[in-house]
């Protein structure tokens, strides 16, 4: 009988996008997007209007338009790390992932202890298939700040990707520390430990997802070929259903389930 193919979700975090404070310096609060540190020193007027215009226009998606007024910005002060860090951000949006990793790389120039520059970088990496170099960034970024949730999360990620799953899962338990409400941590360990051939751990993880989120088919799936492992037929025949009645279009698990329920 052939293998059904587990779903093995990548979930990586890019920081959210940070409102600019309409003082000069600043922390600010978090909102969909970019988070951004502010402790902006303006050298003319036109720097802090291009810098707020520019936040403004990536906020609502128009990214082009952000990006050609951090440039301006960056015309004014070129030693404006966070307007590299915003125009890398929105350069990440529309898939210009090198052009966003060299924004990145200047923002670090400029400020070494950039922990979301070295977060998003590695992110920005990672969406290049550039696993060992999205893992040295993560690293960089706990260095900084060990309570980085998303680091450990998308470190985890990469891990997986290169088949360090222990060193994967190892990530996914920090993370749990810190978060032990995120459905996405469970599932992801889950996934590791399936690929470890720990079926029982596998399945207590998608339990956990399950019960912060019913409705996660991918959850439900991979849970069933856990069980078909260990030989509980019955069981993963409930799974299989129940992902197919979310919206699971797997051909190989409606196989699986007409031949096996």
């Amino acid at each position: 009988m052939k293998k059904r193919i587990a779903f093995i979700g990548a979930i990586l975090c890019l920081l959210p996008f940070g409102k600019p404070l309409s003082i000069k310096t600043g922390v600010v609060s978090l909102s969909p997007g970019l988070m951004l540190y502010v402790t902006k020193k303006i050298n003319a007027e036109t720097d802090q209007f291009y810098f707020d215009r520019a936040y403004d226009k990536g906020e609502k998606g128009d990214h082009y338009g952000a990006i050609s007024d951090f440039t301006k910005v960056i015309e004014i002060n070129s030693n404006d790390e966070i307007a590299y860090y915003n125009r890398g951000w929105n350069k990440s949006k529309l898939k210009d992932y090198y052009g966003a990793i060299s924004d990145y790389n200047k923002a670090l120039e400029i400020n070494p202890d950039y922990e979301d520059a070295y977060y998003n970088r590695g992110w920005t990496k990672e969406k290049l298939n550039d696993f060992y170099g999205a893992i040295s960034d993560y690293n960089k970024a706990l260095e900084i700040n060990s309570n980085n949730k998303s680091a450990y999360k998308n470190r985890g990620v990469a891990k997986g990707k290169i088949k360090d799953y222990y060193g994967a899962i190892s990530d996914y338990n920090k993370a749990l520390e810190i978060n032990p409400k995120d459905e996405e941590l469970y599932y992801n360990r889950g996934n590791a430990k399936n690929e470890i051939k720990d079926y029982y751990g596998a399945i207590s993880d998608y339990n956990k997802t399950l019960e912060i989120n019913p409705i996660y088919k991918s959850a439900y799936k991979n849970r069933s070929i856990a069980k078909e492992m260990i030989g509980d037929i019955e069981g993963a025949c409930l799974d299989a259903k129940k992902s197919v009645s979310l919206g699971d279009k797997a051909s190989d698990n409606k196989r699986w389930i007409k031949k096996n329920c």
